[in-house]
């Protein structure tokens, strides 16, 4: 039983951590953050009795991805949470000693129970523990680990990670699972197995593998191991397989396949960037709510030093959560959960028309804590740009920018961090991808959400997470925006946000 958990012998490694967190100018202020410590992947993620449940990778002890814990949050409405006691801790012994890693959660005939991968040295296996009906107390099953090895006669790269259902009806009902890995020499994949009491586990086969030789180093390619996969039925008939690519230790990026699941085998028709921030949404992972929504959450990893998060005390953002659609491109649509909207304060307007002139900074737009909407349309060969967390004198900035192709056909969203910060050692890669333009006068609908060092941009549908860290914080809240060539302002709207928490640092053990 976790809950009887108290602060291991190694405290004083802990402490300050809640509270350089709580410090830091770079911290988020709406996403959900661990109290201190690191945070990674979102796991166990469920809406169980009318209570949002999002548990997540974390270590209370350092900002490092060491003996990982499984942190608990609540929320009834996806936007303020509740820190809830560590649901699952390294045991003193047995098969997660070294890390309870990421896994899901399940209706077991009313028991929770989650399903993740126990670590112990190198070995990384399937292990169960069950739940209270509050889902704060659990228990492991004796049995641990319910999967004693990988498949035989298999060379895998890893082998990690879960997505877990019940399949069919009556007494012809079975779990099933899927286990991210990836077969050496050819590519990612994830093994199916199947179950009737989720404890005793029959190896199906692959579902579905990859091809680690083509497009290598390229914004699609597939990696050597499938990470946090995640399979769901969306739209009508259309299925999704989300896995995020992985090599040799190294996070690239998350993708889909779209297809059909039938049987034992996933047959793809297309192969999608996720979001276009890369390796600043990954490992995500999605529940359908109570709503009959799909709600998705990923991690938004950090852009700066190991020692600069040490320094801070903390490490690892999650992302705002997000309804999935299935658009009419066969594209995944993406769009910020719509309670989000609770926390809009004080509503800016800035006037509709065409963008013409120089660079306009808006002054009556400014904060590092923003929501914001506008409505352009853009002629053949255009492009608008807005300019956030901007310093007076404009050495720092950060641009998010949409254009459209001389033809009109389609766009580019595209993000430029390259003066975002003027700390060398911090990542200011730019990150893009294609944009669809839906109709032939060009129109964009844009979001962009600031929140301190995360920034959120969603542009007719398709995401681009990422981080950005200027070095003169309380001076980089200015908002600007221009253009090339014929563009409309339609509408803009700029609100500052709320903070989701409480002031003061959060306990580290809840």
């Amino acid at each position: 039983m976790t809950h009887d958990l108290t602060l291991p012998s190694g405290a004083p490694v802990a402490e300050g951590l809640a509270e350089r967190a709580h410090r830091d100018p770079h911290r988020p202020r709406f996403h959900f953050t661990s109290p201190g410590g690191w945070l990674n992947d979102p796991n166990g993620l469920t809406h169980w009795r009318g209570v949002y449940h999002l548990f997540y990778q974390y270590n209370p002890l350092a900002a490092a991805h060491h003996r990982i814990h499984w942190g608990h949050a609540t929320s009834t409405d996806l936007v303020h949470w509740t820190d809830e006691p560590v649901a699952l801790a390294p045991g003193t012994d047995g098969p997660d000693r070294d890390g309870c890693w990421s896994g899901v959660l399940v209706d077991d005939g009313g028991v929770p129970t989650l399903v993740y991968s126990g670590r112990h040295g190198e070995h990384e296996l399937p292990c169960v523990a069950r739940g209270s009906a509050d889902l704060r107390y659990w228990t492991r099953d004796q049995a641990n680990p319910v999967i004693t090895a990988p498949p035989e006669g298999v060379d895998i790269t890893a082998f990690r990670d879960h997505c877990v259902w019940r399949e069919g009806s009556g007494e012809d009902a079975v779990w099933r699972q899927l286990i991210g890995s990836g077969i050496r020499g050819v590519g990612g994949t994830a093994f199916l197995y199947e179950s009737d009491d989720l404890r005793d586990w029959r190896y199906v086969g692959p579902l579905l593998t990859g091809d680690a030789s083509q497009n290598q180093g390229e914004l699609d390619w597939t990696g050597t191991m499938w990470e946090c996969v995640d399979l769901f039925g969306i739209g009508d008939g259309t299925d999704v397989l989300v896995f995020s690519a992985w090599d040799e230790g190294t996070t690239h990026h998350p993708l889909y396949w779209t297809g059909r699941y039938q049987g034992d085998t996933f047959t793809p028709t297309a192969l999608h960037r996720l979001d276009y921030g890369g390796r600043y949404f990954y490992a995500p992972q999605s529940t359908r709510d109570e709503h009959g929504r799909r709600i998705m959450f990923g991690w938004l990893q950090e852009g700066r030093t190991d020692e600069a998060n040490a320094q801070a005390g903390w490490c690892g953002v999650m992302s705002l959560p997000r309804v999935v659609t299935l658009g009419p491109d066969g594209h995944l649509h993406q769009a910020p959960a719509p309670e989000l909207t609770a926390l809009r304060r004080e509503r800016v307007e800035v006037a509709a028309g065409p963008l013409t002139g120089p660079y306009t900074r808006l002054s009556g737009v400014r904060g590092d804590q923003l929501d914001i909407e506008t409505t352009l349309r853009l002629a053949p060969g255009a492009t608008a740009r807005l300019v956030v967390r901007e310093t007076p004198d404009g050495a720092e900035r950060t641009v998010v920018e949409v254009s459209r192709t001389h033809d009109g056909t389609s766009g580019t969203l595209r993000l430029h961090r390259e003066i975002s910060s003027l700390d060398p050692t911090v990542d200011t890669e730019p990150r893009y991808g294609e944009l669809p333009l839906a109709d032939t006068d060009g129109r964009v609908d844009l979001r962009v959400l600031v929140d301190h060092s995360a920034l959120e941009i969603f542009a007719n549908g398709r995401p681009l997470a990422a981080r950005i860290y200027p070095t003169r914080p309380d001076e980089a809240v200015g908002v600007g925006i221009d253009a090339d060539g014929d563009v409309t302002l339609e509408r803009f709207y700029a609100w500052q946000m709320a903070s989701a928490f409480t002031d003061g640092p959060r306990p580290l053990w809840p």
